[in-house]
């Protein structure tokens, strides 16, 4: 594995969300605060940008090439194939906004929210069934972040940011899940724990918020490898490429008295290892 290299120059005041998208072979990842759902071709270095006329937490791709499912503000819509909005679930809550998001491997959509305040308590996660269904998992965190599955699909991932802890639940066939229990605990002075993504020998990979680093845990909670980033504010981390074999890593200038001039670039770990094909929504 190389070290990190900047993949997409930006200024991202709030960047989150890298997802590989195999059907356009696009990264996808949005700036929360600008309102911008961001796209990147590693083979040739195109870009483009969707606004979404407000804060918009996460962007994942939709089932055969039906365009985008993303986490805003006031709720979850959908963009069809040809870029037309419409809401899937509309639910405007004062001072709150929607904040990470992702796909089981049923093809549900786990979405989270968070007060802009980061009051505790005042946020959600809520599973939006491919039939239509919703359900709020849980109905008071305080920031919710990275959402992941192991690669047998019979445990997920979960970060409740301020708790400085990386959760693992057992995941049933019906899509609930029950038995919330630490993977890890992070150490004072490391950072937040912020995104996450779950690679193809079932260890977990976190972006550390404020911590200036990514690192990956065994299936067992042991700190495997740190990967330090020149930025202070990594966000969230995904495979992305041909080979998923290239670990993205999306980053933020929030936060910060003066940020690094890369702060708010995609960074890129060239050759990290194997991630996990991810699922598209199916709703």
């Amino acid at each position: 594995m190389r070290g990190p290299e900047i993949a997409v120059a930006a200024t991202a005041q709030l960047g989150e969300g890298p997802t590989w998208d195999p059907a356009t072979r696009r990264l996808l990842w949005v700036d929360i605060l600008s309102s911008r759902v961001h796209t990147f071709d590693p083979a040739s270095g195109a870009t483009s940008t969707t606004d979404t006329g407000q804060h918009v937490g996460a962007a994942k791709p939709r089932t055969d090439g039906r365009g985008l499912v993303v986490n805003l503000r006031d709720g979850v819509g959908v963009y069809d194939g040809a870029g037309a909005f419409r809401w899937l679930h509309h639910e405007p809550v004062e001072g709150r906004r929607g904040n990470d998001a992702a796909v089981a491997p049923d093809g549900a959509l786990w979405v989270g929210t968070m007060r802009y305040d980061e009051a505790p308590g005042g946020g959600t996660l809520t599973r939006f069934g491919p039939d239509g269904s919703s359900a709020t998992v849980l109905p008071r965190v305080t920031v919710s972040n990275g959402t992941g599955w192991s690669p047998d699909g019979r445990l997920m991932y979960y970060i409740d940011t301020p708790t400085r802890r990386i959760d693992v639940f057992d995941a049933h066939d019906d899509g609930s899940v029950s038995g919330r229990r630490p993977l890890a605990v992070l150490e004072e002075g490391a950072g937040f724990p912020d995104g996450l993504c779950v690679d193809a020998d079932g260890c977990v990979w976190v972006a550390l918020w404020a911590g200036g680093a990514v690192r990956r845990y065994t299936p067992d909670g042991r700190l495997d490898r740190t990967v330090a980033l020149p930025v202070s504010h990594p966000t969230a981390c995904a495979f992305a490429g041909s080979a998923l074999s290239d670990l993205y890593v999306t980053t933020a200038r929030v936060g910060q008295d003066t940020p690094h001039p890369d702060a708010g670039s995609v960074f890129v770990l060239p050759g990290a290892g194997t991630g996990l094909a991810q699922p598209a929504f199916a709703g």
